[in-house]
């Protein structure tokens, strides 16, 4: 049993509850809570903070985020099996977790939150990124929340801190450098989860920025950045000829030689071709 808490280890929960991971709802349990409780670590000071977890499955890292002292957490649960054991955790902190049977996808976490809010999920792969994106783009910043501790695919993690020059390069990495500092913080093999998936995990850690690195207008940034990336192999003259009619000035004029392709090209430079398209 682990020292985090009295309930019983995740093993027994899941056999109680007969919660076999599901390959339709992109889940894969990790069971060791001391592992959890060390991801939980990685948000950080959780007391005096409300911790929205998107797919808790049988509550380990859930667990992992009361114990380190969450005024609350809100969990958002898509399967329906997972919501007795997710009582039990609620009933064992004293009502600091709040559950919510749905898809994270169409329910509003703000109706049931209290700034601080901070984000951490292992993040069911099939709605993960989407999700990502979400936070990264709303209409107005700084977002609500303060930082993300996810967990994704480790191919997805190394998408988002990647630089220049990479292959991991790419539309993802812009998001989240532009307004956040992004840093993978733990790696995992698929051994540590139930059942393994075939590919590895790591958690990133993202802190939200007060404003963005560079100036730039959002959209245009993220129009600009999508159309050069769909055609990354292309040079951008070619890539963005349907974004801007005398793009090969605007490119010049940002800096940047229009016979360059995206993954060449710096967050400061795309923020620099937004401002130009901008005007």
């Amino acid at each position: 049993m682990s020292a985090i808490d009295t309930l019983p280890p995740l093993r027994d929960v899941i056999a109680e509850h007969g919660l076999s991971a599901r390959k339709s709802l992109g889940q894969n349990f990790l069971l060791d809570l001391n592992l959890t409780a060390k991801i939980a670590r990685q948000a950080g000071d959780l007391t005096g903070c409300d911790v929205l977890e998107i797919g808790p499955g049988p509550g380990g890292l859930t667990r992992g985020l009361l114990s380190q002292g969450a005024r609350k957490v809100l969990a958002i649960e898509k399967d329906h099996r997972c919501l007795p054991a997710l009582q039990q955790i609620s009933d064992a902190y004293d009502g600091r977790l709040q559950v919510i049977e749905g898809d994270a996808l169409d329910i509003n976490p703000l109706e049931h939150l209290t700034p601080p809010i901070r984000i951490a999920a292992n993040l069911p792969y099939n709605v993960g990124t989407e999700l990502l994106i979400r936070w990264l783009t709303p209409k107005a910043w700084p977002p609500f929340w303060q930082s993300l501790t996810l967990m994704f695919q480790r191919e997805v993690a190394e998408r988002i801190v990647a630089q220049p020059g990479s292959k991991a390069y790419g539309r993802l990495a812009i998001l989240a450098q532009w307004r956040s500092t992004a840093n993978i913080v733990i790696n995992l093999p698929p051994s540590a989860f139930t059942p393994p998936p075939k590919v590895s995990s790591a958690v990133v850690h993202l802190t939200a920025l007060e404003k963005p690195r560079f100036d730039a207008d959002a959209k245009t940034l993220e129009r600009v950045v999508a159309a050069a990336f769909n055609q990354r192999r292309k040079m951008l003259r070619a890539a963005l000829k349907g974004v801007a009619p005398d793009i090969e000035d605007r490119l010049q004029a940002a800096g940047i030689k229009p016979t360059d392709r995206a993954e060449q090209i710096p967050l400061e430079g795309f923020c620099a071709l937004a401002r130009e398209i901008a005007k």
